[in-house]
């Protein structure tokens, strides 16, 4: 698109794990069985009246007659999947995926207007940056983060994508003399946000760092760091091996930007209520929702919004403004020369 770009935001991180579903000859539908279309949507149906954050707030009689009627108009099952667009839409589900191996389906997808990014922006989206951790200046600790996506959330995987990042992290602060860091979440439009969590442990320290709310918007879970495990209640999500002492008391200035979104967000929220924190950038994409995985039929897997995510202290936010507003400044060909890690590094060097 010339005029826009598509905001793909994938989903927030899990409160529970993707169901690992075998595929078998069983498990795929007749490609133009109308049963195979009745019975994924009825599971559908069920997953969104049962778990769905706006479930009370939607005319499912009605919406689900409607839907039917639209059903009949697709000859295979796979085509019978474009309605969950119309079907998202009509309840306002902007952070509802279904994934289908390759496919996901959402929502009408939000764009951006081109003028509201910078080419620096597009020009770094478009190499599809990695994680990154690098020293600015010989004194100042950069880490991109970018979105990560994956479906194996068993503890272990999230110890094996999590330790390297983290060890990374952990090289810079024993090999070199830091005076503060900056965290820049610009190209973390979703994905898992535990791996980036576990990675920044040590800024975040021992201490409850996020939590979920119910659609009263009153706390039901909270989220924490203890010596390297990342915990939910009793469950322990995932873990890194800590090296050295903590940065929970250092200078740590957030970037964020218009297309940081979902656990770009969560990853974001994490930071309010650190002392020694700053914010700068853009106001985020406003995917400020958690989501929960729930298996369907013939292999597709719903990432299912159910809840409000909220900072430590259980506020919640539509989505997170800066403290310091930069906008269209960047640039990727010169660190030094990003506004936003200028400002990041006044406040680090104490100059308001």
């Amino acid at each position: 698109m010339k005029n826009a770009l598509f905001v793909c935001l994938l989903m927030l991180t899990f409160n529970t794990c993707f169901a690992h579903i075998i595929t078998t000859k069983n498990d795929l539908p007749d490609s133009t069985s109308k049963d195979s279309i009745d019975v994924f949507y009825k599971a559908l149906f069920k997953a969104l009246k049962v778990g769905y954050l706006h479930r009370k707030m939607v005319d499912w009689k009605r919406l689900e007659a409607e839907t039917y009627t639209n059903l009949k108009h697709y000859n295979s099952f796979k085509a019978s999947l474009k309605e969950i667009t119309n079907l998202f839409d009509q309840i306002n589900a902007t952070h509802c995926l279904v994934y289908r191996g390759n496919d996901k389906y959402t929502g009408t997808k939000k764009t951006i207007p081109k003028d509201l990014y910078s080419a620096q922006w597009k020009n770094k989206y478009d190499s599809k940056p990695s994680f990154e951790v690098k020293v600015l200046d010989g004194k100042y600790g950069y880490i991109l983060i970018p979105s990560m996506v994956f479906f194996d959330n068993a503890a272990e995987n999230m110890h094996k994508v999590a330790q390297p990042l983290y060890d990374q992290i952990a090289d810079v602060k024993t090999s070199h003399q830091i005076d503060g860091w900056i965290i820049d979440l610009r190209f973390n439009l979703g994905g898992n946000s535990a791996p980036m969590l576990l990675a920044l442990y040590d800024f975040l320290g021992d201490t409850n760092i996020w939590g979920e709310l119910n659609e009263n918007k009153k706390s039901v879970n909270q989220y924490k760091l203890i010596n390297g495990n990342y915990i939910q209640k009793s469950t322990t999500i995932g873990s890194i091996h800590p090296k050295g002492a903590l940065l929970d008391q250092v200078k740590v200035a957030l970037i964020t930007g218009i297309f940081t979104g979902s656990s770009g967000e969560v990853t974001a929220l994490a930071f309010k209520g650190r002392a020694n924190t700053i914010f700068i950038g853009e106001n985020t994409a406003g995917y400020t929702t958690g989501n929960v995985s729930w298996p369907l039929p013939f292999n597709t897997v719903i990432a299912l919004t159910t809840g409000y995510d909220s900072d430590r202290n259980g506020n919640y936010y539509p989505y997170i403004s800066p403290d310091i507003v930069v906008s269209k400044q960047d640039n990727f060909d010169d660190l030094m020369a990003d506004f936003n890690i200028l400002e990041g590094i006044k406040f680090i060097k104490g100059n308001d």
